[in-house]
């Protein structure tokens, strides 16, 4: 038996990078995943491309994760599409960086909005489902910079560092529901994001870690798969450094 088999995960921001690798893997471990994102060019390619499953398997729901009356009526959409939710990825991120000198209040509370509040938002629609079968995971990102900081991310590192924090509370509030909640934190990914980078600053990035390369989205999406199945039944409130050993 597949480790997720049986089991309906939401994946936000699943249309592309850690995300998409992440519904990948779930899709091989056997889940039903629900596809979020608010990009729906991304997701129609993603959809054109994914033609081997079926809409019992894989669906894709256009949403706003900063707007809960829409993140409450897409996850009442997902349970009435698949039957349920077991398994939340807040995986949905943006960066908008810059010293603290030069952050405006748009770059601060855009971050802010998507990184944090929306985390809290699809959480807390997915909790009561969760809550009446008396089982769930809830895995969201983090960062290694929100454990050690980072120059020029006071927005980013904020958020991530909430992220910790809220993780913990929420492994408290929920774990007699049969509910746990996990963080993950990425160190330095080769996402679709790292080809604007130019290759000195890569190079810098490999330099600094142990293990001398970018990590791989799918190695991400592993660490997930593991914490959202029954192997780690007794994790909880954990942020679990998936980063090559650069934070040793």
């Amino acid at each position: 038996m597949k480790r997720l088999e049986n089991k309906v995960a939401i994946i936000t921001g699943g249309a592309s990078g850690i995300g998409k690798a992440t519904a990948w893997k779930f899709l091989e471990e056997g889940a039903q995943v629900a596809i979020w994102d608010i990009d729906q060019h991304r997701m129609d390619t993603l959809q054109a491309s994914w033609t081997q499953f079926s809409e019992n398997q894989l669906r894709f729901y256009k949403v706003n994760t900063t707007n809960l009356e829409e993140v409450e009526a897409t996850a009442a959409q997902v349970a009435i599409d698949f039957g349920t939710v077991h398994i939340l990825v807040n995986n949905a991120g943006i960066t908008r960086d810059a010293s603290l000198k030069k952050m405006s209040v748009e770059q601060w509370q855009q971050v802010i909005d998507v990184n944090l509040t929306g985390v809290f938002y699809c959480t807390k629609a997915v909790y009561p489902f969760m809550e009446t079968q008396a089982w769930g995971r809830i895995l969201s990102a983090a960062s290694v910079v929100g454990l050690y900081g980072n120059f020029g991310q006071s927005n980013y590192v904020a958020t991530k560092a909430g992220i910790i924090g809220m993780t913990k509370v929420w492994a408290r509030e929920f774990g007699r529901k049969g509910i746990t909640a996990n963080a993950v934190a990425p160190g330095f990914i080769h996402t679709e994001m790292m080809d604007t980078i130019p290759e000195n600053v890569l190079q810098g990035m490999r330099d600094k870690c142990p293990i001398p390369r970018l990590g791989k989205p799918e190695e991400i999406a592993s660490a997930y798969a593991f914490l959202a199945s029954e192997e780690a039944a007794f994790i909880n409130g954990a942020t679990l450094s998936v980063d090559g050993g650069l934070t040793v």
